[in-house]
């Protein structure tokens, strides 16, 4: 068993057990995939966004599952689930909740919205005004809400779930850049292949499998590996080399806007997780150049010249990654 006690950031010893990570991450991994088959990786940086305290956007063409991944994941925890859908006159009241005054009892009562919950599935959210989407701002950056001068904390774990459209689509936003860079990675699911799209058929001809998926765990296991996660250990060669690609972006003169410090933490975290779902106690550098472009990607802003060349992001953090030195053993 791979037992130990290692320290966190903050100083304190936490027993990490990877081999509890695996297990239970291979649970929800193989609940998730009797509904959706066929797309190992996606479930993968799913499984690391979770556990690393993230929050995931999942980008795609219509029909190809975004949503259905979204509910599989909300369907294999055990814990509460809330869904939005995304809309032009969608108001930032109606995710939040919002205060309401009782005649009989002369006092105002708060009614929380849908974002008080575990996992908040966001569809379509770049259908909805920059305005509405900025009401996420907060909870996903502070796991708070504030609403009429008063805070409210949300659960633990809390994890946002968006979906959404290309955006040269019909009906849809560019999300902003805030909002963007608050969410720790984006995939996007893809086509299936011939055989899955086949056997698909099978399974959702004659039932809905969503409705048959029972938990693989619950709030309280899950909180329970986030804690031993963030005492996976990076070295200092891996820092340094976080921080280089990170200042890479910045420096490139292929990109116009490059990443934040926040995406500095988040491709930490991420590549703790990531390597803890691989049953390690340590980050590789193989671990930060797999989750490179899911996590740093969708905050780039390509500059003229590589919008003139067809460059997208994850091509340019592609070859930034070609051309850093790799840190050596640690």
């Amino acid at each position: 068993m791979s037992l130990g006690t290692h320290h966190d950031d903050r100083g304190g010893g936490v027993p990490l057990d990877v081999g509890a990570i695996v297990t239970v991450a291979d649970r929800i991994r193989s609940a998730i995939e009797t509904v959706i088959e066929g797309k190992p990786e996606v479930l993968r940086i799913t499984l690391t966004t979770l556990l690393a305290e993230g929050h995931l956007l999942i980008e795609d063409v219509p029909g190809v599952g975004k949503t259905m991944l979204a509910k599989a994941l909300g369907r294999a925890v055990d814990c509460s689930v809330q869904r939005v859908q995304f809309t032009p006159d969608l108001l930032p009241s109606d995710i939040t909740g919002v205060s309401v005054f009782h005649q009989d009892r002369k006092e105002f009562e708060f009614n929380p919205g849908p974002v008080f919950a575990n996992i908040v599935l966001g569809d379509e959210i770049n259908r909805a005004s920059p305005k509405t989407q900025s009401a996420l701002l907060e909870c996903m950056e502070e796991r708070q809400v504030s609403v009429d001068g008063r805070t409210r904390a949300l659960e633990s774990p809390f994890m946002v779930v968006a979906t959404q459209n290309p955006t040269d689509m019909e009906g849809t936003y560019a999300l902003p850049e805030a909002q963007r860079d608050r969410f720790m990675a984006r995939v996007s699911v893809g086509y299936p292949a011939p055989q899955a799209e086949l056997d698909m058929i099978d399974s959702h001809s004659s039932r809905f499998p969503l409705e048959s998926l029972e938990p693989a765990t619950d709030t309280a296991q899950i909180r329970s590996l986030i804690d031993q996660v963030r005492t996976v250990h990076v070295a200092p060669g891996i820092r340094r080399y976080v921080v280089d690609l990170v200042n890479a972006t910045r420096t490139s003169p292929e990109l116009a806007l490059g990443a934040s410090p926040r995406a500095t933490l988040h491709l930490v975290r991420a590549a703790r997780a990531y390597a803890a779902l691989d049953g390690r106690h340590y980050v590789v550098p193989d671990d930060v150049q797999v989750l490179a472009v899911p996590v740093l990607a969708h905050r780039l802003l390509p500059g003229p010249e590589a919008q003139m060349e067809r460059l997208t992001s994850e091509q340019i953090v592609a070859k930034i990654i070609t051309r850093l030195p790799v840190p050596g053993p640690q």
